[in-house]
């Protein structure tokens, strides 16, 4: 099968809408959820003793569905997430490592789905792409930006499963994706990293989907942009049930303070302006009893959704 594909990018960046853009053509498929198992399966992957023995293997599987269960169960829509079945066939096809297995996972649902290549979406891996890389050497990043203060709007709306609980917080997260991302070009080369803005994907879908077909070695299909729009009426994303919104851009300047604006601006307004953002304050650093505050008020947060509600 051909190259794996790994859309990575902060929360919030529209990682979700070039998923789905990206599996509406015809050769890739895409879970149409987040795996987050891939990182920890592999770190533990001595763990797990041999995986010629058909329980080892079915262990891992369950693995996966106690991370996310929703993802096996739900979003791998040309399998059936059958822990004994699977593992039986992958103790067959001798898939003696953790990578092999998630790899054939990949795979089985790309067949099911009648495609030729699989492409995974999960933003925080944008963190651990060294680590990915070691598990899949060919494989290809598409990081996503978007203006962070859009992000940070976006982040807070879903405080509670993000999270994320204050514009400190999420300004903080913001900049350590984006940078994280874009140091790992240095070390990917043009090969195996490509970048687009948000921005560009909703104003110019048609160019910047070129772009990103050319990169993949894919054909351009028009069905990318027409993708397939989700009749889920409890999304998380509600745009994908929507064409293209070529106005969902720049909401801070009508939704943000002016006081949330300079505290975006102070901690990220560097990262902000390298990629060609406009930055309106000063971007004066935080006075450290803020920084504290912020801090607090961010694990107490954490703390009450996760003991109280």
């Amino acid at each position: 099968m051909d190259r794996p594909i790994f859309i990575v990018g902060s929360a919030r960046s529209g990682t979700t809408l070039l998923q789905r853009m990206m599996r509406s053509h015809s050769r890739i498929s895409s879970p149409t959820g987040e795996s987050h198992f891939f990182i920890p399966l592999y770190k533990n992957r001595d763990s797990y003793g041999d995986l010629s023995k058909t329980e080892n293997v079915k262990h891992i599987l369950e693995e996966m569905r106690r991370i996310n269960r929703e993802y096996v169960e739900e979003d791998l829509k040309g399998i059936d997430f059958n822990t004994d079945t699977l593992a039986q066939q992958l103790v067959q096809e001798n898939k003696a490592s953790v990578v092999e297995i998630i790899s054939s996972l990949m795979e089985k649902n790309a067949i099911g789905e009648g495609k030729k290549r699989w492409l995974e979406k999960t933003p925080y891996y944008v963190l651990n792409i060294k680590t990915i890389l070691e598990m899949f050497p060919d494989a290809q990043f598409i990081n996503i930006i978007r203006d962070g203060r859009d992000c940070a709007l976006s982040m807070i709306d879903r405080k509670r499963d993000l999270k994320i609980f204050n514009m400190y917080h999420a300004a903080n997260i913001w900049k350590q994706y984006v940078e994280t991302g874009q140091k790992s070009k240095e070390y990917l080369g043009n090969e195996h990293y490509f970048e687009i803005r948000y921005e560009d994907l909703i104003n110019d879908p048609d160019r910047t989907l070129r772009r990103i077909c050319l990169f993949l070695n894919e054909d351009f299909e028009q069905s990318m942009v027409d993708f397939e729009k989700s009749k889920d009426p409890n999304s998380k994303t509600p745009m994908l049930g929507k064409s293209i919104q070529k106005a969902n851009s720049e909401k801070w300047r009508s939704r943000m303070s002016n006081r949330n604006i300079q505290l975006f601006e102070s901690i990220a307004g560097d990262t902000l302006k390298h990629n060609d953002y406009p930055v309106l304050s000063k971007c004066k650093p935080l006075p450290k009893l803020t920084e504290y505050f912020y801090e607090i008020h961010k694990r107490f947060s954490i703390w009450y959704y996760k003991k109280v509600l």
